[in-house]
C-alpha cells in the first residue's frame, strides 16, 4: 500500500473518531456526520493522481481540525437554559467588552486626492505644469 493511501486511510479513520467525540450523545449528528464522510470518501476511492489526493487529504486534516477547534455542543436543560459541552481542544477567544464611551477616530487619509469634478487625466496633467 502505498504512502499517502495509507495517511487517507488514517484520515478517514481520525475524521470518524473525531464525529464520535464531537458530536456523542447526539444520533442525528452522530448519523449524519457518517453519511458526509462516507460519501466524500467513497466519491474520491478511484483517484489515481496523486496531487489530488494531497489536496484532499490537506481539507481532510483541515477538516478534522476544525471540527475538533471550533465545535461545541449546546444541550437545553430547562426552557431556554442551555448547558455547553466544551471540550480541552475546544479554541477559547478572549472576550473584552466594548467600551460604548470609546472615543473612535475616523481613518486618516492618505494624500490628497483630485476634486469630484476632476477626472483623473486631468489632475495628472495640472501635477506634472506645477
Amino acid at each position: 500500500m502505498s504512502k499517502i493511501r495509507r495517511e487517507v486511510l488514517q484520515a478517514f479513520k481520525k475524521l470518524h473518531r473525531t464525529r464520535q467525540n464531537v458530536f456523542a450523545g447526539d444520533d442525528r449528528a452522530l448519523a449524519a456526520g457518517r453519511k458526509e464522510i462516507n460519501d466524500r470518501f467513497k466519491a474520491n476511492m478511484k483517484e489515481t493522481d496523486e496531487d489530488a489526493m494531497k489536496k484532499m487529504l490537506k481539507l481532510a486534516v483541515d477538516a478534522n481540525r476544525e471540527l475538533r477547534t471550533s465545535v461545541i455542543q449546546a444541550h437545553e436543560k430547562a426552557s431556554g437554559i442551555y448547558e455547553l459541552r466544551i471540550r480541552d481542544e475546544t479554541t477559547r477567544l478572549d472576550n473584552v467588552l466594548f467600551n460604548p464611551d470609546a472615543v473612535i477616530e475616523p481613518p486618516r487619509r492618505r494624500g490628497k486626492r483630485a476634486d469630484a469634478g476632476e477626472d483623473c487625466l486631468a489632475a495628472a496633467s495640472s501635477k506634472k505644469q506645477k
